[in-house]
């Protein structure tokens, strides 16, 4: 990983403009933080998922379109903490199904806690952990003969252009067989006035988060930043329902990067994109799967329809 961070590094830093990729938030301290953003009031992303998950459960697993008595593999692609993915865990044990759950992260440390979470909890569940980037892990989705559901939830595919997200879902799709399901968890195209303290929160937790990225740079490349010396300064474009994080300068500054022998000028009020929350809508994610044999099949929402998690089926 070291190797790799390095490189992204560098060259995110060294391009105009600056950007990290998000993926680097999540060290121990990050998992952490990210735990208590989803606690947070303003956050209100994981709340509304939970709620469908946990009062639509039966709804859920008929959606899955599987049959008790034959096996199927459950894959979500980062897993996280699993709280969500409990309740249709629970009642899918419950109701006798037969299922392997293939919990893929890129945190060890997640995947850890998950499995640990889940064996004093559900001692029956069959888990196969995959510890890696899941861009780059797909092989997870191996040929087999038994059925799949992918779950993608998290909003984690608004962390992607819509381009790039038009060819993951149809990578995806080539890895899958007629039959197959995909449940995507998105957020809804919302006003300014909910989405963004969603991402910037009064606690100021969700700046921590964000600058706790630059802590990681300074312990694990040799790093120079002075955190005092930037803030987190999150965006929102309402019209086109995409919710953007930086980390802006404040001052005009050169750091220092041991590791990879270079020094970063940052002029006073540049910024670091360091992530984006895309906000959909049905006719956006009609657009992303255009191409692919994906089909919508279902569509759930929570009490407030603040939130979608889509039934997708491969044809």
């Amino acid at each position: 990983m070291s190797d790799e961070f390095a490189k992204d590094v560098a060259e995110g830093l060294l391009a105009t403009p600056k950007t990290l990729p998000s993926k680097y938030f999540y060290d121990a301290a990050g998992d952490d933080l990210f735990i208590q953003i989803m606690d947070l009031p303003e956050y209100y992303l994981t709340r509304a998922e939970m709620e469908i998950f946990r009062d639509q459960t039966d709804a859920l697993i008929q959606a899955l379109g599987q049959v008790p008595d034959q096996p199927f593999e459950l894959i979500e692609l980062g897993a996280g903490d699993g709280q969500k993915t409990f309740y249709l865990l629970k009642g899918l044990l419950a109701a006798g199904y037969d299922f392997t759950y293939v919990p893929v992260d890129i945190s060890s440390n997640v995947l850890e806690h998950l499995q640990r979470y889940l064996a004093d909890k559900l001692p029956d569940l069959n888990i196969r952990t995959e510890q890696g980037d899941y861009f780059k892990r797909l092989k997870v989705l191996q040929e087999t003969d038994l059925p799949r559901v992918i779950l993608y939830l998290g909003s984690n595919l608004g962390n992607l252009t819509d381009d790039k997200s038009k060819a993951f879902m149809e990578k995806i799709s080539r890895r899958l067989t007629a039959g197959d399901r995909l449940i995507l968890g998105v957020d809804k195209k919302k006003s300014a006035d909910i989405v963004l303290p969603a991402y910037n929160d009064s606690a100021g937790i969700t700046s921590a988060f964000n600058l706790n990225l630059l802590t990681r740079i300074n312990r694990e490349l040799g790093g120079e930043f002075d955190l005092a010396q930037f803030r987190h300064a999150p965006e929102y474009d309402e019209e086109n329902g995409i919710a953007t994080s930086f980390i802006e300068s404040t001052a005009d500054q050169d750091i220092k990067i041991g590791t990879i022998g270079k020094t970063v000028h940052f002029g006073k009020g540049e910024k670091i994109k360091v992530e984006i929350s895309r906000k959909y809508d049905l006719p956006i994610i009609r657009k992303i799967i255009a191409d692919t044999p994906f089909e919508i099949e279902t569509v759930f929402k929570d009490s407030r329809s603040y939130y979608l998690d889509i039934v997708l089926l491969r044809d």
